[in-house]
């Protein structure tokens, strides 16, 4: 009986979170972080995330995978503390870590009790702050990672994924391997560890998102806590303009029984004014599952395959738009031509004003549950802090949804979707 009261409250509460506007409290330490603030007493538990300017996009050629190592070792021992007691100690106070990493950041998370929270916080405090990079666990790590490279270099997606990043960006960083190659992994050693902990992970360049159980001046502390002590007034190193490389068109051979199929070319980044009318215009073009133009044209018409996507990926330069298929060998240059025929009409022509108001349907009427428990508003919330959204881009994002219309994601498309600038990747072709 008691377990069905909390559960149902629990359901409550995050009902009413969901559909309350969020006070999203935001300040700025006196070393340059970036604190974002939302209190909320309806539980009793304190969600902390941590961002960094660390991706893979600050990692050279000849060490990639550096910055995603450097990444994966804070959580393996710090402060002294080995790997094992460092993982028994938060678990103990019933507190879960976890890190992220991608092209652009370096992340970690924390969930605690909020009766715990001093002891979790300064866990990871110890993680930010004082990695130990012992030399045996880094050893083991990178023979792990080399692992994981050999064996995805035999499945045709992994292939796909590397060749097509390769074929948008070139030399630039956003189209090495976020985790190296074995070449430059064995390069890597405890000092260049060191290094990039020390030139990357920086005040200026930290974002640190806090939710729940914990007032305004608790937070202030915790900020103060996790913020102090990294290098100040330092600069992240600049990351490179994407210049447009020559399209390519790619086949690599493969055993498998499908092809893997990636069509697509860099075109936004960030904060770019376009970006919602891009996002509202794909979910109609192949972002929408089986409601899309793609999804039509290559399921239902022509039967050549089970999916087909399309996204757009901002990064802080321009990160792709990106098409991709999976469909028999023999099939797969006809899946092309669809496509490239359903995209281009979509390009002259917009969307139906029925597909628009299919589109902006879901959007508006499917937020609410995006924002319906402490972790979901965390990973947006954090998104907004890393990449310096406007406070208010939650709060008005169903608004400049509804307001957009089908001429201006006509426009949209036509001034920045440029499909003679798109490259092609397909793993197992005939």
């Amino acid at each position: 009986m008691h377990i069905k009261i909390i559960i149902i409250s629990i359901l409550l509460f995050l009902s009413n979170f969901a559909n309350a506007a969020l006070n999203i409290q935001h300040w700025k330490s006196n070393n340059g972080a970036r604190i974002y603030f939302i209190e909320n007493h309806d539980l009793p538990i304190v969600d902390i995330n941590v961002d960094f300017r660390a991706g893979s996009v600050m990692d050279t050629k000849e060490k990639s995978g550096l910055a995603s190592l450097t990444n994966h070792m804070m959580v393996l021992g710090s402060g002294g503390i080995n790997e094992e007691d460092l993982a028994n100690q938060f678990i103990d106070l019933g507190a879960q870590l976890n890190s992220s990493f991608d092209q652009d950041k370096s992340g970690f998370s924390l969930r605690t009790l909020s009766e715990k929270k001093s002891e979790a916080i300064d866990l990871l405090t110890l993680v930010l702050h004082k990695p130990n990079f012992d030399s045996h666990i880094i050893k083991r790590e990178k023979k792990r990672y080399i692992a994981s490279i050999t064996q995805s270099e035999t499945m045709p997606e992994a292939i796909a994924s590397k060749a097509f990043m390769k074929a948008l960006y070139g030399e630039h960083p956003y189209g090495l391997p976020s985790s190296g190659e074995v070449k430059s992994l064995k390069k890597i050693n405890k000092k260049d560890l060191q290094d990039f902990y020390k030139n990357n992970y920086l005040s200026s360049e930290l974002s640190v998102v806090i939710v729940g159980d914990i007032s305004r001046a608790e937070a202030e502390d915790l900020a103060y806590k996790i913020s102090i002590g990294f290098p100040e007034n330092k600069r992240a190193k600049v990351i490179p303009l994407v210049n447009y490389n020559k399209p390519q068109d790619i086949k690599i051979s493969h055993p498998s029984k499908q092809a893997h199929l990636y069509y697509g070319a860099p075109i936004i980044k960030r904060g770019d004014p376009d970006f919602l009318t891009l996002y509202l215009g794909n979910y109609i073009l192949g972002g929408g599952g089986f409601v899309s133009r793609l999804t039509q044209e290559i399921r239902e018409d022509r039967g050549l395959a089970y999916s087909v996507y399309s996204y757009f990926m901002p990064y802080i330069e321009a990160g792709p738009f990106q098409i991709g298929i999976q469909t028999k060998k023999d099939q797969v240059n006809e899946a092309k031509k669809i496509i490239q025929k359903t995209v281009s009409e979509f390009i002259k022509n917009g969307p139906s004003s029925n597909e628009l108001k299919r589109a902006k349907d879901f959007m508006i009427g499917g937020f609410p549950l995006r924002l319906d428990s402490n972790k979901s508003i965390l990973e947006y919330v954090s998104m907004m802090a890393f990449y310096k959204y406007p406070i208010d881009y939650l709060e008005t994002f169903t608004n400049r949804i509804d307001k957009i219309t089908a001429e201006e994601i006509k426009a949209a498309f036509q001034s920045r979707v440029d499909m003679s600038k798109f490259s092609t990747v397909i793993v197992g072709s005939e």
